[in-house]
């Protein structure tokens, strides 16, 4: 008798899942990198030049895609899918693909024009579309009361893998964004490419010969985190 091999499930938007499922799958890792690209800029004020498509931190020039701006005065998202008269086509295709994920999960925050929202959801519309489409980060440019939000790539933004930043990323998404813990859990231990190990009370990630232990209550919230293992 032989014991079947058990397919890990990928992460993935799937049908019926509502923004914050999306937010808990994505945003941990999207905080991940913000946390890189932070370390490489400090506190430098971006320069975005929109007619060449980069934004510029003293020296260091990534490109961008446009997602959308946020109107202080009204208090409003708005996506750059819907506004191409302003911005051109080549800088809203990758909001273009939000807006078709959105129209294919029926999902309202990413297919709605205008959404009634504070500054701290626009973030979380950023950090959820540039971890789906594989950017390096986000950036917000303030602008004559605007604030206009953009994805970047750049390889000069290194990577930080220890077990000590999965972790204190973890706790840290986890505890400022309402999310589903054990989804979120999962979900970062998987896109960062580490093994993921379900137990009835608890989800284990090992990193290396390390390991991240995330205790649960019933309701899936979180009782403890820790860490164990060669980098303990």
């Amino acid at each position: 008798m032989f014991k079947l091999k058990t397919i890990e499930k990928e992460i993935a938007i799937e049908e019926g899942d509502s923004f914050k499922t999306i937010l808990s799958k994505y945003g941990a890792l999207a905080l991940d990198k913000q946390e890189n690209l932070s370390e490489l800029i400090g506190e430098t004020i971006g320069d975005l030049d929109i007619e060449n498509a980069v934004i510029s931190f003293n020296d260091i020039e990534m490109p961008v895609q446009i997602l959308g701006f946020y109107s202080q005065d009204l208090n409003q998202w708005a996506w750059a899918w819907d506004n191409e008269d302003i911005f051109g086509k080549d800088l809203i295709l990758s909001a273009l693909e939000i807006k078709e994920i959105g129209d294919k999960f029926e999902v309202p925050e990413f297919n709605s024009p205008l959404i009634q929202a504070d500054f701290d959801f626009c973030h979380t519309i950023a950090m959820a579309s540039t971890s789906i489409l594989g950017f390096d980060g986000y950036y917000a440019v303030s602008d004559d009361g605007l604030d206009i939000f953009v994805a970047v790539k750049s390889d000069s933004i290194e990577e930080n893998n220890s077990v000590e930043k999965f972790r204190d990323t973890f706790y840290t998404f986890q505890k400022n964004f309402n999310v589903f813990p054990k989804v979120a859990f999962e979900a970062y231990t998987k896109l960062k490419g580490y093994s993921f190990k379900p137990h009835d009370e608890f989800y284990l990630a090992k990193i290396g010969e390390a390991r991240v232990m995330a205790g649960f209550t019933e309701r899936g919230n979180i009782t403890r985190i820790l860490m164990f293992g060669d980098e303990e």
